[in-house]
C-alpha cells in the first residue's frame, strides 16, 4: 500500500501520492479501439508515463491486457482482485467500452473480466465496477463507448447499454473527490487521453488542481470548442463555398459534415503527431465525441438538420465576400507601380530635412 506525503504548506490538496497504479478494464462493449489508440499518444506517450520519463509525476504501475508484461490469466488478475478486496491503494480505474445491464441479461451474462475463484462463474464488468469504483482515487472513462455508450447503446440494441455516468449516477465522487472524468472519441483521439490521464497523475502527485470539467464531464480545455471554430475548412462555409462531393477541399456541411455543432479538437490537434483528423483528410465529423452518438447524427452521410438554412443563409453574403476578397487578392498580388528600373525616383521619398 502507498502512503500520501505530508502536504507542503500553501498545498490547496491533502495528498500527494509517491506511487499509483493505474486499473484499465477493457471488457465494456467495445472494441478495444481506445487503448489501441492511446499507443499512438505522443503529448505525452504512455511509455513515458510508465517509465517515469515525465517530471513530477508519482511512480505509474499500468494494468492494461494489450499492454501488459504478464502471460495473462490470474498474474494479470492479481492487482485487480487486490484492489477489490481493499489491498491495493491508491489506483485509478480506466474503463473501455459501454456499460451493459446485467438486469436484463436473460440466464447469462453481457460480458465478463475473469472468474469467481470459488465458483468459477464469469464476473461481470458491473461487478468489477461496483467493486471497484468506490474505492478508486479517481474514475477515468476512456472513449465514447465508456462515457456515454457509444455503438453498443444505440437504439434497438438488446444489452441496455449505457455510459459510466449512467451507471454510477452523475454524481459520483471517487475517493479522490473527483466526479468521473469523461474523455469521449469513437476512437478516443491518443493525445486528449495522455492529457488528462497526465493532468490526473499531477493532481494525485498534490502538484496540481483537479481538471476543470464541463457538464458533461469532458476535460474543458479540449471540448470547449467546436470542430468547426477549428476546422481548416471553415473558412470555405463563411464564403458560402460548400462541397458537393467528397473529393473537394471545400466546407463539407451539404455533405453530412456535423462540425459546427461538435464538441471536438480534433482538425486542431490533429490525430498522430499533428496530423490527420477526420475534416483534415477529407471525412466528414459524425459527432462521435458527443453523448447523443450515434443515434442523433444518422444517417451519417445525410446534410444535418439546419445545414440547408444555414447555407443558404451564408450563400449571398458569401458569395459577395468571396468576390471582394478576389479583388483584393488581385490588387494585393500587384506590385507597387515605383518598382522600376527607369531614370528616376517614384517611390515618394522626399528628404525635406536637407538643405
Amino acid at each position: 500500500m502507498t502512503t500520501a506525503k505530508s502536504p507542503q504548506a500553501g498545498q490547496s490538496q491533502p495528498h500527494g501520492f509517491d506511487e499509483i497504479h493505474i486499473l484499465w478494464i477493457s471488457e465494456g462493449m467495445s472494441c478495444d479501439g481506445d487503448t489501441v489508440a492511446v499507443t499512438a499518444a505522443a503529448q505525452p506517450a504512455i511509455e513515458d508515463v510508465v517509465t517515469g520519463l515525465v517530471p513530477g509525476l508519482p511512480t505509474v504501475h499500468l494494468h492494461n491486457k494489450v499492454l501488459s508484461p504478464t502471460v495473462g490469466g490470474e498474474e494479470f488478475l492479481a492487482p485487480f482482485r487486490a484492489a477489490a478486496r481493499g489491498e491495493l491503494t491508491p489506483f485509478i480505474l480506466v474503463i473501455e467500452g459501454s456499460i451493459p445491464n446485467e438486469k436484463i441479461n436473460g440466464d447469462g451474462y453481457w460480458t465478463s473480466f475473469g472468474n469467481h475463484p470459488n465458483t468459477g462463474e464469469p464476473l461481470t464488468l458491473n461487478w468489477w465496477i461496483d467493486n471497484l469504483a468506490p474505492k478508486a482515487w479517481a474514475v477515468v472513462a476512456a472513449g465514447t463507448c465508456a462515457t456515454y455508450g457509444g455503438i453498443h447503446a444505440m437504439a434497438g440494441n438488446p444489452t441496455g447499454c449505457m455510459g459510466l455516468a449512467d451507471y454510477l449516477g452523475s454524481d459520483f465522487r471517487s475517493t479522490g473527490g473527483l466526479p468521473i472524468v469523461n474523455v469521449p472519441g469513437c476512437p478516443v483521439q491518443p493525445d486528449n487521453f495522455m492529457e488528462t490521464l497526465t493532468w490526473v497523475l499531477y493532481h494525485a502527485a498534490g502538484s496540481a488542481p483537479p481538471p476543470p470539467l464541463d457538464e458533461m464531464l469532458r476535460p474543458q480545455w479540449l471540448f470547449g470548442k467546436t470542430v468547426h471554430e477549428g476546422c481548416d475548412r471553415a473558412g470555405y462555409y463563411e464564403q458560402g463555398d460548400f462541397a458537393k462531393d467528397y473529393n473537394s477541399p471545400k466546407c463539407q456541411v451539404k455533405i453530412g459534415c456535423w462540425g459546427p455543432v461538435v464538441n471536438c479538437n480534433v482538425p486542431k490537434r490533429g490525430w498522430m503527431g499533428g496530423i490527420g483528423g477526420c475534416p483534415n483528410v477529407g471525412g466528414i465529423c459524425i459527432a462521435c465525441t458527443m453523448p447523443g452518438f450515434p443515434d442523433k447524427f444518422m444517417p451519417f452521410m445525410d446534410m444535418p438538420p439546419g445545414g440547408s438554412l444555414s447555407s443558404a443563409i451564408v450563400k449571398p453574403y458569401g458569395a459577395f465576400i468571396r468576390r471582394m476578397r478576389g479583388i483584393t487578392n488581385s490588387t494585393a498580388n500587384t506590385e507597387p507601380r515605383w518598382r522600376h528600373n527607369r531614370e528616376e525616383l517614384t517611390s515618394g521619398y522626399n528628404p525635406r530635412w536637407r538643405p
